[in-house]
């Protein structure tokens, strides 16, 4: 079983996936009408490109129509199965986006430390590290927001130690529900028996790590991918003793 969940807005077919970056290909090979010119534009060596354009092709069928040079010289373009594969991966973006902005999970807590940006909330579930409003200090209320698609689940055997990751924030939890959709999924989380991690994962992931209603996982997020504001009760208060 795979050992982590996370999100990356993918098109599978077998053992190949479209990504963003092979989305970005295509649309300049579209734009620049060469393989030869994309690959120029975005920095990229012409081999790694073709290399990439012809796994692509393998999986997927023929993506690119190529012309020899000649006395018009040569170009590509795209086929119109790629244009169809692009619009779909404009609808998974767009699905995964909406998802994304929607699911977010906000923990209240109160500040115990801080330095510069970066502050220790203890909340209910545990102790988080995040961005918080320079303004709230020790002691202070805040919310802190974690959206679903900067959380990473993980196996509870194989979660990351906290001191060897950038995801330093982790929380052990029970699955409580699977909202399936097109290709994303949203996994709730109860993280304490009043609070509900949610976490987005592709459904490939879903399957390879077998998450289902009541296994047990670890959530795992990093502190400048969370953001804390002074509690809305504590800033009326700040407000009236203006």
């Amino acid at each position: 079983m795979d050992a982590t969940a996370d999100v990356e807005v993918q098109l599978g077919q077998g053992d190949v996936a479209l990504t963003a970056r092979d989305r970005t290909l295509l649309q300049a090979v579209a734009a620049h009408g060469s393989l030869n010119a994309a690959a120029d534009a975005l920095g990229r060596s012409y081999a790694h490109a073709q290399r990439r354009i012809v796994e692509l092709e393998d999986a997927f069928g023929p993506l690119v129509d190529r012309s020899r040079g000649g006395s018009g010289g040569g170009g590509s373009e795209l086929t119109d199965a790629a244009e169809q594969l692009l619009a779909r991966f404009q609808r998974l973006q767009a699905e995964f986006d909406g998802v994304a902005t929607a699911a977010e999970t906000v923990l209240q807590g109160t500040v115990v430390d801080r330095d510069g940006e970066l502050a220790t909330v203890e909340t209910p579930s545990g102790t988080v590290r995040a961005i918080v409003d320079t303004e709230a200090g020790p002691g202070d209320a805040v919310e802190v927001g974690i959206r679903a698609d900067s959380v990473t689940l993980n196996a509870p055997h194989e979660a990351p130690e906290p001191a060897g990751t950038s995801a330093r924030n982790q929380f052990a939890g029970t699955v409580e529900r699977i909202d399936e959709g097109t290709a994303i999924a949203l996994v709730d989380l109860a993280v304490d028996p009043d609070t509900t991690l949610s976490a987005l994962v592709t459904d490939t992931s879903l399957e390879k790590l077998d998450i289902t209603a009541g296994s047990e996982l670890v959530a795992s997020f990093k502190a400048t991918a969370t953001v804390g504001v002074i509690s809305a009760l504590d800033q009326s208060r700040a407000d009236g003793s203006s």
